[in-house]
């Protein structure tokens, strides 16, 4: 960090697993250190740093909340990709915890899941909204009805069926649990994004592989 450098762990945790967390939670503990320590030196001139993780619930600690809550300060950007909450929850062992790290990281890009957990927490940050719902009733009203005991059914004379529709506002999640688990496809995510003085209406954003020709989001 002091001298500018960029440091890359690559270490198989299939192979090496507790050494490669060991050694890569250090690491990520030791940069955290080394970022906010910038914080007491009162330098209006930081320089912009980045802290990008994959796999992200393997390395994951409870301090990272302090962390993410601070190092906007220090010019830090942060990056984290995780394959759910609820494997975040599996490390750390406390709701709380990966709800306070979650609520530190104000963009976020969902992608297809069948996690529960994840889905429920995606949908209370969106919100509601009121959507609008039908419901339709048919009835059939009969005079003269007979038992016909040869086809062993109900025969009726002066018959009418009548069909109603009924309009109503729910308020509901504006995406509910198809769109995360049906209707994101590959290379699709649904966004929750900022640009800096607000938060941008949630939408699903469709991205282009860096391999493909011409590949952007």
């Amino acid at each position: 960090i002091n001298n500018g450098k960029i440091i890359i762990l690559n270490m198989n945790i299939s192979e090496y697993k507790n050494l490669s967390k060991i050694i890569a939670t250090y690491l990520k503990l030791d940069f955290q250190t080394e970022i906010l320590s910038s914080l007491a030196k009162h330098n209006n001139h930081r320089r912009t740093t980045c802290f990008i993780c994959d796999e992200y619930h393997e390395f994951v600690t409870s301090t990272d909340a302090d962390f993410f809550a601070q190092s906007r300060e220090a010019n830090c950007i942060n990056i984290v990709a995780t394959q759910s909450y609820t494997s975040l929850l599996n490390t750390l062992q406390n709701t709380t915890n990966v709800n306070v790290i979650v609520q530190n990281l104000i963009n976020k890009l969902w992608f297809r899941t069948d996690d529960i957990f994840t889905i429920e927490e995606a949908q209370k940050q969106i919100g509601k909204e009121d959507k609008e719902k039908i419901s339709k009733n048919i009835s059939e009203n009969a005079r003269e009805t007979k038992y016909n005991y040869f086809f062993k059914s109900f025969n009726s004379k002066n018959s009418s069926i009548s069909e109603s529709y009924n309009y109503y506002l729910q308020h509901d999640y504006i995406f509910d649990s198809n769109f995360f688990t049906q209707e994101l496809e590959t290379f699709s995510c649904l966004g929750f994004l900022s640009d800096g003085q607000k938060i941008l209406t949630p939408q699903k954003i469709i991205l282009q592989p860096i391999f493909k020709k011409g590949g952007k989001i």
